[in-house]
């Protein structure tokens, strides 16, 4: 053969070879025929870690591989039926992110993590017990409805204006609750968070803070609508589940704000906003402390470099320490860490309280103790004292039991002085 049949030979056998999709930057292995071992299997390709640095790996569906990738098999069955190819490409799960839509669970990250290993939508409603039409039903992002799946609500804020409450109705409020059960309690949460969290509460958020200098305490603005769909979505997957589950689940738990619109006589309700974790719904909560996890390790390290303490109640952040001049500088920082992590700090919401007044985190008092102020305990002692006098009122009684439980819970000691003027219940 001479040199030009041996180039020739070459140069057919290179352009010949199929192209590969790189998941990692590197070139999938081949067989002695320049095509892809696991697309010649028509099995799953398995590459790298999902980002640089995290334990989820990179499983993909070999069925959506471009077209130049797949080797075509006489006689095989079809690559996917006909409901499953319309529901992955419907307008519910469509994403602009080509890497993220052959994505498969791998089942070893979710092992990790202690989540239910569902691999396909069929799994999340055998779990939920409901059928897979039923659960597209209530996972099905719809441009416009007649009928809406939650009721909404506005109820007025302390500080002014209103705040939305989107309740869902029955049956969606019951299989949230199922998944608030078997998935969403199961998230990794930070032990910062003192909010929705079990064994945890406001009194172990704010019992760090007791006898600091100085207090700061920062607020999220619009902490719920800032965790949006996408960003439950992506925070599935990186947990280890695939892109169509994660993304069936992220739409089943989140909704859009929408407004009445009529047309040609028939009344549908149109989002005007992306769909986001939503007031009302059981599963927000434990998926914003899911979602918060990576800033509040961030703000744990930051107080931690300047000898500070940092909680979260839901989005109240409390920082505290004895380093007054390290104040402006936590602060600061603390701002920015909020910004780069998709959120905003609530200027008007920011306080710095120092030793001379009133140090308060999640409504109690931590200046030298757990529990209430001085002028709160007046107050409660001056209506036990007015309680006989009052009459035996049995809603009084029962505000009043709450109060002194409320207390207890807190101080121990300063719920027994208390409960001590009280005066027996009359026969």
């Amino acid at each position: 053969m001479s040199w030009f049949d041996a180039s020739l030979s070459w140069l057919k056998g290179l352009f010949s070879r199929p192209v590969t999709r790189s998941t990692t930057g590197l070139d999938a292995p081949l067989d002695a025929h320049g095509r892809p071992l696991d697309v010649v299997r028509e099995t799953v390709t398995t590459s790298g870690p999902l980002k640089p640095g995290h334990l989820r790996r990179i499983h993909r569906d070999a069925r959506l591989l471009p077209k130049g990738v797949r080797r075509y098999t006489p006689g095989r069955k079809k690559w996917m039926e006909a409901a499953e190819a319309r529901r992955l490409f419907s307008a519910t799960l469509r994403t602009r992110n080509r890497n993220l839509r052959d994505l498969l669970p791998d089942e070893a990250q979710l092992a990790r993590y202690g989540l239910p290993i569902w691999r396909t939508e069929a799994d999340v409603a055998a779990a939920l017990g409901i059928s897979v039409g039923m659960l597209r039903h209530y996972s099905l992002h719809r441009p416009r409805e007649r009928v809406r799946h939650y009721v909404t609500f506005a109820v007025p804020k302390r500080s002014g204006g209103h705040r939305l409450i989107h309740a869902p109705k029955r049956r969606l409020k019951a299989l949230q609750r199922r998944l608030l059960e078997l998935l969403v309690s199961k998230l990794p949460v930070s032990p910062q968070a003192h909010g929705f969290v079990a064994e945890r509460s406001i009194k172990t958020g704010a019992a760090p803070h007791v006898g600091r200098r100085v207090v700061l305490k920062l607020d999220l603005k619009d902490f719920f609508p800032s965790v949006t769909s996408a960003r439950v979505r992506g925070l599935l997957i990186a947990l280890g589940y695939g892109y169509p589950v994660a993304a069936t689940l992220a739409v089943l738990m989140t909704e859009a704000e929408r407004q009445p619109v009529e047309v040609e006589g028939a009344v549908f309700h149109v989002p005007v906003g992306p769909r986001v974790c939503v007031q009302g719904a059981s599963t927000s909560p434990g998926l914003c402390n899911a979602v918060l996890l990576r800033l509040d390790r961030r703000l744990a390290g930051l107080a931690r470099r300047y000898g500070y303490t940092y909680t979260r109640y839901a989005d109240d952040l409390s920082f505290s320490g004895d380093d007054v001049a390290a104040l402006e500088r936590v602060r600061a920082l603390a701002a920015r860490y909020v910004r780069e992590e998709g959120f905003e700090v609530n200027r008007d919401k920011t306080r710095v309280q120092r030793q001379g007044g009133a140090q308060r985190v999640t409504g109690v008092t931590v200046n030298a103790t757990l529990g209430l102020s001085r002028q709160e305990r007046r107050r409660l002692r001056a209506m036990l004292h007015q309680e006989g006098q009052a009459g035996d009122d049995e809603a009084r009684r029962a505000r009043l039991d709450g109060l002194l439980a409320y207390v207890k819970m807190l101080n121990p000691e300063q719920a027994e002085r208390l409960a001590r003027r009280r005066k027996p219940r009359r026969s």
